[in-house]
C-alpha cells in the first residue's frame, strides 16, 4: 500500500490532475496495481475531465455487483508547489488495490466492480464531467451496493487523542438500506486499530463519489475520517499518514464487501439515522473529556438532543441539523 501511494503522490505525478500527464501516469500506476492483484482493468474515458475512471471486475455466482470506489485524482499543480494527495485520496485508492487483492480469487454470490474515479476534485465536482457521475450514465451492470471512500488514510486527531478517537472511520448512509446498519454495527471493531461508526448520511452534503449512486437510489457507504488539517494543501504527504489504520480498514472493507456480496438484495430506502449517530457521537466525546475541556458542553448539547428524539429514534426536523454542526466542530477540533 505505501508503495502504491508514494507512486500516485510522486513529484511525476504532479497532483494527478485529470488531462495532464501526470494524471496520464497516474492512471497507469492503478492499472498496473490492478493488474499485479490479479485483475484485468480497463478505462473508462470521461470526456468531460479529459481523463479516465479505471474499473475492474471480479465476477460472482450472479450478474450482480457490489461495487467498491475511490477517486485517483487530486488538484495537480501551482508554479513549484505540488498537491501531493495522499489522504485525498491516494490512501483510499490504496485500500480499494488491497479489497481487489483479496477478493480476487473469490467467486460466491455477487460480483464486484472496483472503480477508481477519476474528476472527483474541483472545477469537475458536481458536473457532468465526474467521472462516478460518467459512470453511471453509462453503467448497464446491475448495482445492488456502492461503497465509496474518501479520506481514509489519518488518524481521526493529533496524537493526544484516545485510540479509540484516533481508530475513527465514519460509515454514512447505512440506514439507506434495510440491514446495513445491523451488518456495520457488527463489525464495527471486528478489526483492531480501526472503529467504524455509523453516522446518518445528512450530517454533511454529498461530498464524493457516493453522490452520483445516491441519486440514482442505489444503496451506498461512504467511508472517511473527513478533513485533517492538511486536507487540499502540498502539505497532504504520505508520512502524514497512518499505515497501521489503513491496513486495518483494508481488512475491514474486505469482510464488509464479502458479507454484501451474500446478503439479501438491499433496496433504497428514505430513513434517518439521528439516535445512532448522537450515540457515537458521544461516544467519541466522553473519550475527549481527558484532553478537551470543551467536551463536558458538547456532551451535555448531545445529551440534550437524545431527550429530543421522539420513540423511533428521530429528531425534530427544526434539530437535525445541530448533528452536522457538532460534526464539523469536532473535525475542526481536532485537525
Amino acid at each position: 500500500m505505501r508503495a502504491l501511494i508514494e507512486q500516485l503522490c510522486s513529484r511525476e505525478c504532479a497532483g494527478r490532475r485529470p488531462g495532464t500527464p501526470g494524471g496520464d501516469l497516474a492512471r497507469g500506476f492503478v492499472v498496473e496495481a490492478l493488474r499485479d492483484a490479479g485483475l484485468d482493468p480497463r478505462e473508462q474515458r470521461v470526456e468531460g475531465c479529459g481523463g479516465a475512471n479505471v474499473l475492474a471486475t471480479i465476477p460472482g455466482e450472479v450478474d450482480r455487483y457490489v461495487l467498491v470506489g475511490a477517486h485517483f485524482d487530486h488538484l495537480g499543480s501551482s508554479g513549484r508547489r505540488i498537491f501531493h494527495g495522499a489522504d485525498d485520496n491516494a490512501a483510499a485508492v490504496a485500500v480499494l488495490v488491497e479489497v481487489a487483492r483479496s477478493l480476487a480469487a473469490e467467486r460466491q454470490g455477487r460480483g464486484v466492480i472496483i472503480a477508481a474515479f477519476d474528476g472527483e476534485e474541483p472545477p469537475h465536482f458536481s458536473t457532468y464531467a465526474m467521472g462516478s457521475r460518467e459512470f453511471v450514465r453509462r453503467n448497464r451492470d446491475p448495482i445492488d451496493f456502492m461503497v465509496c471512500m474518501d479520506l481514509v488514510g489519518h488518524r481521526f486527531g493529533p496524537a493526544a487523542v484516545p485510540d479509540d478517537v484516533g481508530a475513527s472511520l465514519f460509515a454514512l448512509g447505512a440506514e439507506r438500506s434495510p440491514g446495513t446498519y445491523e451488518l456495520v454495527t457488527s463489525l464495527k471493531r471486528a478489526e483492531p486499530d480501526v472503529v467504524v461508526r455509523p453516522v446518518d448520511a445528512e450530517i454533511i452534503p454529498p461530498l464524493s463519489d457516493y453522490e452520483a449512486f445516491w441519486a440514482q437510489r442505489i444503496p451506498f457507504l461512504f467511508l472517511s475520517a473527513g478533513r485533517s488539517r492538511v486536507y487540499h494543501t502540498p502539505d497532504d504527504t504520505p508520512d502524514k499518514l497512518d499505515y497501521t489504520k489503513l491496513a486495518a480498514t483494508a481488512r475491514w472493507l474486505t469482510r464488509f464487501v464479502r458479507a454484501s456480496r451474500v446478503r439479501d438484495q438491499p433496496r433504497f430506502v428514505d430513513a434517518s439515522l439521528d439516535l445512532a449517530t448522537i450515540e457515537e457521537l458521544a461516544e467519541v466525546v466522553a473519550a475527549l473529556a481527558s484532553v478537551a475541556p470543551e467536551a463536558a458542553r458538547a456532551l451535555h448539547h448531545l445529551q440534550a438532543l437524545r431527550a429530543a428524539c421522539d420513540r423511533d429514534g428521530n429528531l425534530p426536523a427544526a434539530r437535525r441539523g445541530e448533528l452536522g454542526v457538532l460534526i464539523a466542530m469536532l473535525e475542526a477540533r481536532l485537525q
